[in-house]
């Protein structure tokens, strides 16, 4: 039988991911990049079903990605490579740059990633690239609370 995960994402199945949590509608990656379990973050039309931060644009573009990021404290940097005493988020965006996905990365190094209404999982940060969420465009990070 075929993993739906590993037939989204084939780089999954060779990088050795991990599921983390079960499947659950409430929050989406990017309110999981935020560490926010409660919302679906998504700077959609919809507010009273998306939330999103405050003064940020409601636009799907990577500079209110970004915007909303900064809100919580993240500034861009060159690299996904862990930093002691720092915290990272990366965005991906499609082939146009309209963002897709985040992803937020680990004490270990590696990333962990919510997909859609599916499983959290962890994996390398790479192994999301392809069709559905294009490639990796930003990476940002912020001081982590005990630095």
């Amino acid at each position: 039988m075929v993993n739906a995960l590993e037939t989204a994402f084939p780089r999954l199945a060779q990088s050795g991911y991990r599921i983390t949590s079960p499947k659950d509608k409430i929050y989406n990656c990017i309110a999981w990049a935020a560490n926010d379990l409660r919302n679906w973050w998504w700077p959609g039309p919809h507010e009273e079903d998306e939330y999103w931060p405050p003064g940020v644009p409601r636009d799907v573009t990577l500079a209110a990605f970004q915007a909303a990021f900064a809100f919580l404290g993240y500034a861009f940097c060159e690299g996904e490579e862990i930093e002691p005493g720092f915290e990272k988020v990366a965005v991906f965006a499609d082939v146009r740059g309209k963002p897709t996905h985040g992803a937020r990365q680990l004490p270990t190094g590696r990333w962990t990633s919510k997909l859609g209404a599916l499983e959290d999982i962890e994996h390398d940060l790479r192994d999301l690239q392809g069709t559905l969420y294009g490639t990796v465009v930003l990476v940002m990070k912020r001081p982590t609370s005990s630095a």
